[in-house]
C-alpha cells in the first residue's frame, strides 16, 4: 500500500507507541469485546520493551504520523506487555520453535489501510532470515480476520482473566514459506 513507511522502533519512540496501543485497544475492539473486557485487555496487552531492545519491533508511519506498530520475537513469551505477569524471556530454537509475532497495533485512523499486513510481512521476512520455519501469535477477536487472511490457522482458543474480566484470544500458527 502506498504511503506507508517503516523503521525499527527506538527507545525514544516508546511514548508514541504506547499512545497508538491505547487508542487501538480502546477503539478497535469495540463490537468484539464488552467494555469490561476492553479494560481487562489493558493488563494483558501492551508494549514489551524487550522487543525494542532486541531490534525486532517495527514502527509504521503514514502522513507523518505513527500508523501502527508490531514485531516478532525469538523469546518464549507469546503475548503481553512489560506490566503483564508471566512473561518468559528464554530464547527459542529456530530449528524446533516458532518465532512469535508480538504486539501488533494499528492506530484507528489507519485501520484497514494495509498497516497490519505490512507488519506481518516484515515479521515473517525477519523471522525467516533468522532461521525460523514457523510463526505463532495470540490473536484478539478483532485481529483474527487479518491473521486468517494472511494464512494463520487457529491452534487454541483461550480466555485470559489476568486483567479481571476474561478476554477471549486465539493462539494461531503459520508455516513460513
Amino acid at each position: 500500500m502506498g504511503g506507508l513507511t517503516w523503521r525499527l522502533a527506538e527507545p525514544s519512540d516508546i511514548p508514541a507507541l504506547q499512545a497508538v496501543m491505547a487508542a487501538a485497544i480502546g477503539e478497535l475492539q469495540k463490537g468484539f469485546l464488552s467494555p469490561a473486557q476492553i479494560e481487562s485487555s489493558r493488563m494483558i496487552m501492551g508494549l514489551d520493551s524487550q522487543l525494542v531492545a532486541d531490534g525486532t519491533y517495527f514502527m509504521i508511519e503514514a502522513d507523518g504520523q505513527v500508523a501502527g506498530c508490531g514485531g516478532w520475537s525469538r523469546r518464549a513469551t507469546l503475548y503481553g506487555g512489560d506490566h503483564t505477569p508471566g512473561r518468559e524471556p528464554a530464547l527459542l530454537d529456530p530449528a524446533t520453535d516458532a518465532a512469535r509475532v508480538r504486539a501488533m497495533y494499528t492506530h484507528p485512523s489507519f485501520a484497514r489501510r494495509g498497516v497490519g499486513r505490512l507488519i506481518l510481512e516484515l515479521c515473517e521476512a525477519a523471522a525467516k532470515a533468522a532461521g525460523f520455519k514457523r510463526l505463532e501469535l495470540m490473536g484478539t477477536m478483532s485481529g483474527r480476520p487479518l491473521y486468517e487472511s494472511y494464512g494463520f490457522q487457529p491452534l487454541e482458543d483461550i480466555l485470559d482473566d489476568r486483567g479481571g474480566e476474561p478476554v477471549p484470544l486465539t493462539r494461531m500458527g503459520k508455516t513460513i514459506l
